[in-house]
């Protein structure tokens, strides 16, 4: 069976997901009044689920929000000992080798994948489990912060798919992995 694993998230000029003390508030910079979700929701269709790190899940839950996924999450810590009651059923909590992490996942029906949050990300390409990156780059150099990418043991090469404007500002690009 197919699977890939899709990393689609939002970035600085400068290559950061976040702010030195994790602020994510300019992602929202740009005015968004009809809401265009610039291809998240074709992603949640296409996807079975979703893998995010300790430090996502938890900026997820400190939002003043509903629990904002449809899909099941898998949380990888190796520090989170239980999902809060609200989430049970939703979310499962993992930890391991990224690749004894996708075995475990596969095992349960989930293929296709949204890989998510900094660490997760850089430790997933590590591994060279990743299948797709869509990029969402925002106008503004944060000088500091939460880089998306790390030193990886060897370089990884994408074909580019290709590369959207929205909101004449923010400009997404999409690669495959070539392998």
């Amino acid at each position: 069976m197919a699977y890939k694993n899709i990393v689609f998230i939002g970035k600085s000029l400068d290559g950061f997901i976040a702010g030195k003390n994790g602020e994510l508030d300019w992602l929202d910079m740009i005015p968004n009044p009809n809401q265009h979700g610039m291809g998240y929701y074709d992603l949640m269709e296409e996807i079975d689920a979703i893998i995010m790190g300790k430090t996502t899940f938890e900026t997820v839950i400190g939002f003043d929000i509903d629990w904002p996924y449809k899909k099941h999450v898998f949380v990888l810590s190796h520090s989170l000992k239980e999902v809060p009651k609200n989430l049970k059923g939703q979310v499962t909590l993992l930890h391991g080798k990224e690749r004894d992490v996708l075995d475990t996942i596969h095992k349960k029906g989930f293929y296709n994948l949204y890989i998510d949050g900094g660490k997760t990300v850089q430790n997933f390409l590590k591994a060279d489990l990743i299948d797709e990156l869509r990029l969402s780059t925002i106008p503004i150099l944060l000088g500091d912060g939460i880089p998306l990418f790390d030193v990886l043991p060897k370089s990884l090469v994408f074909n580019h798919v290709k590369t959207e404007v929205f909101l004449n500002q923010i400009v997404q690009s999409h690669y495959q992995r070539k392998k």
